[in-house]
């Protein structure tokens, strides 16, 4: 007699576990009733009727993905490797679960097609040198195309920018191209600088001779610090303009016909 109890029993007590489902805090279950939308439901503890009522469960935190290796050729004809990392989540599980039939798969695919699409777009050094743009500009692409699906696109960061080993060495023949022109310029401004601190120095040492004779003497104090074998014998810059003088004296003398200055008073 008590068999015929223990049956009805029995089916209800299946039919409650299969009809009591549990939800964690970063959860959501979107509710189907007879194949249509009914509600979001969760956290917590939720019934749902078997046969009747289906849940399709969505995980709210945020996602991590890698967007695989990608072939892409730069607006100046350079074939690089690119991969990529992709932080996303869903805001919306209603729109997550009706709009796309894999959200992960189809947030994967966007993002490759995108990181082709922007980045084919761009030169080799914006590639290396503005990063953050380009990741700023395939963030802002990703999630305005996601957004239908209910998915927020948090972040977005480019990995590796790989080279064959020929870009590799064109590079590094061009940068030590630049580092020479840098060099070159550098020393050019040096240069010119120092020629018109030189020209203030000589400005100043015209208006006193005393200031040539104690450069001079300064000059030869510095050699004479040295350990050299070459022999310095100081002439006073006084003796070196009577030299000077000399030498010019012939030439005055052919100019006035040979005749010296005592020569010409005695006529």
């Amino acid at each position: 007699m008590w068999i015929s109890y223990l049956v009805p029993v029995v089916l209800l007590l299946m039919l409650l576990a299969a009809s009591i489902r549990i939800l964690p805090e970063y959860k959501r279950g979107v509710v189907f009733f007879l194949g249509r939308f009914q509600a979001v439901k969760g956290p917590g503890l939720l019934i749902i009727i078997p046969g009747i009522q289906k849940m399709e469960v969505v995980d709210l935190r945020v996602i991590t993905m890698d967007v695989p290796e990608q072939d892409v050729i730069s607006q100046d004809n350079v074939t690089v490797k690119v991969n990529a990392v992709l932080y996303f989540r869903v805001v919306d599980p209603e729109k997550a679960i009706i709009q796309v039939e894999n959200f992960v798969n189809a947030t994967s695919q966007l993002a490759q097609t995108t990181l082709r699409s922007v980045l084919g777009k761009h030169d080799l050094d914006e590639m290396l040198s503005e990063r953050d743009k380009l990741n700023d500009d395939i963030q802002e692409i990703i999630d305005s195309s996601a957004e239908s699906w209910g998915i927020k696109v948090a972040n977005v960061e480019i990995k590796h920018v790989d080279l064959d080993e020929s870009m590799i060495r064109a590079i590094a023949r061009q940068a030590e191209a630049e580092r020479e022109r840098r060099a070159k310029v550098i020393h050019a401004e040096g240069e010119l600088q120092a020629s018109k601190k030189l020209v203030e120095a000589a400005n100043v040492m015209s208006e006193n001779s005393a200031a040539l004779q104690l450069r001079y003497l300064q000059t030869m104090s510095d050699m004479s610090n040295k350990n050299a074998s070459t022999i310095v014998v100081p002439l006073p810059i006084d003796l070196v303009e009577a030299f000077r003088q000399m030498k010019a004296s012939p030439a005055a003398r052919a100019r006035t016909g040979g005749a010296t200055p005592d020569d010409t008073d005695a006529s």
